[in-house]
C-alpha cells in the first residue's frame, strides 16, 4: 500500500487516519503493519463502502482538503470498489535498533548461514555477498547504476536489497543504501582484512525520507543530520531549489518531534 510522505507523516502526527483506495480486492488485512519511513503504520480497518456515502469528515480524516477533492482522487478506476482504511501510527521500525546492534561471534555465524540460505534458493546464484559488497563499496549511488553494475534487473535487485535490509544489513536512503552498523561488522567478519577507510556514518539524527531532489539540495550543502537542518534555519532551507514544501513539512514535524525548533 503506497502512501505519500506527506501522508505519513500526517498519520504519525495523529492527523490523518483513513485511507481510501479502489482496489478490485483488499491489498492488507487489519493489524498488517507497513514498514514506512516513519515507522510502523498499523492497518486498524479495512470496509468496502459507496464512494456516494464517503462524508466530509471522513474525507478530512483522510488528508484531502475536500469531499469533492478526495471524489476527484477516486476517479480512476471507476471499476473497482472503494475500500476505507483505517490506520494508525505504531511506533519505530524495529529494524532500526537491530541495524545498530553489532552481532557477536554466534550473531555472525547465524547471519551468514542465513546468507547462504538467500544464495542457495536464488535462480541465479549465490547474489548476497556481492550486494554487500557494491553497496559498501558505493553508499548513497542509485539503485539502477548499481544493478546495472551487477548486470541485474533494478526490480529484482531492490527487493534483494529488502532481504538483506530484513536481517539490519542495510539501510535505504532517499538515494541508494549504505551497510548499518550491523552490515559493514558481517562484511568485515567475512574479509581477509577488514576495511580500515569505510567511512562512517554521519554523526546525529538522520534525515528523515523527504525525496530524492530535496536530499540531492541537502547533499550538496553538505547537510546530512537533523541538527545541521535546525542549525541552518528554514528560511535557508526554503531557499534551496529541490527542497518543496512537503520535504520542509517533513523535517518541521521530524524537528518538532524531538522539541527542536529552526534557528531562526
Amino acid at each position: 500500500m503506497m502512501i505519500r510522505p506527506d501522508t505519513l507523516a500526517a498519520i504519525k502526527a495523529g492527523e490523518v487516519d483513513l485511507a481510501f483506495r479502489r482496489w478490485d480486492r483488499p491489498r492488507v488485512l487489519v493489524g498488517t503493519r507497513l514498514r514506512t519511513g516513519v515507522g510502523l503504520i498499523e492497518v486498524t480497518g479495512v470496509e468496502q463502502v459507496a464512494a456516494s456515502r464517503v462524508t466530509a469528515a471522513e474525507a478530512k480524516r483522510a488528508g484531502a482538503g475536500s469531499l469533492v477533492e478526495l471524489r476527484r482522487m477516486l476517479e480512476g478506476k471507476a471499476d473497482r470498489p472503494v475500500w476505507r482504511v483505517g490506520l494508525t501510527y505504531a511506533g519505530a521500525d524495529p529494524r532500526e535498533a537491530l541495524r545498530a546492534n553489532a552481532p557477536d561471534a554466534d550473531e555472525v555465524i547465524t547471519i551468514r548461514a542465513r546468507l547462504d540460505r538467500l544464495d542457495a534458493a536464488s535462480s541465479f546464484g549465490p547474489w548476497t555477498r556481492a550486494t554487500l559488497a557494491i553497496i559498501d563499496r558505493s553508499p548513497t549511488v542509485r539503485a539502477p547504476d548499481l544493478a546495472a553494475e551487477l548486470g541485474r534487473d533494478t526490480p529484482s535487485f531492490k527487493r534483494d536489497v529488502r532481504k538483506l535490509k530484513e536481517l539490519g544489513l542495510t539501510e535505504s536512503l532517499d538515494i541508494g543504501y549504505r551497510l548499518s552498523p550491523r552490515g559493514a561488522a558481517v562484511v568485515d567478519a567475512e574479509a581477509t582484512t577488514p576495511r580500515l577507510d569505510r567511512d562512517a556514518a554521519p554523526t546525529g539524527t538522520p534525515l528523515p525520507r523527504i525525496g530524492a531532489p530535496a536530499t540531492r539540495a541537502l547533499r550538496a550543502q553538505g547537510i546530512w543530520t537533523l541538527e545541521q537542518v535546525r542549525d541552518m534555519g528554514e528560511a535557508q532551507l526554503t531557499a534551496l531549489h529541490g527542497v518543496g514544501p512537503v520535504a520542509v513539512r517533513l523535517l518541521r514535524q521530524a524537528l518538532a518531534d524531538r522539541g527542536w525548533t529552526w534557528s531562526d
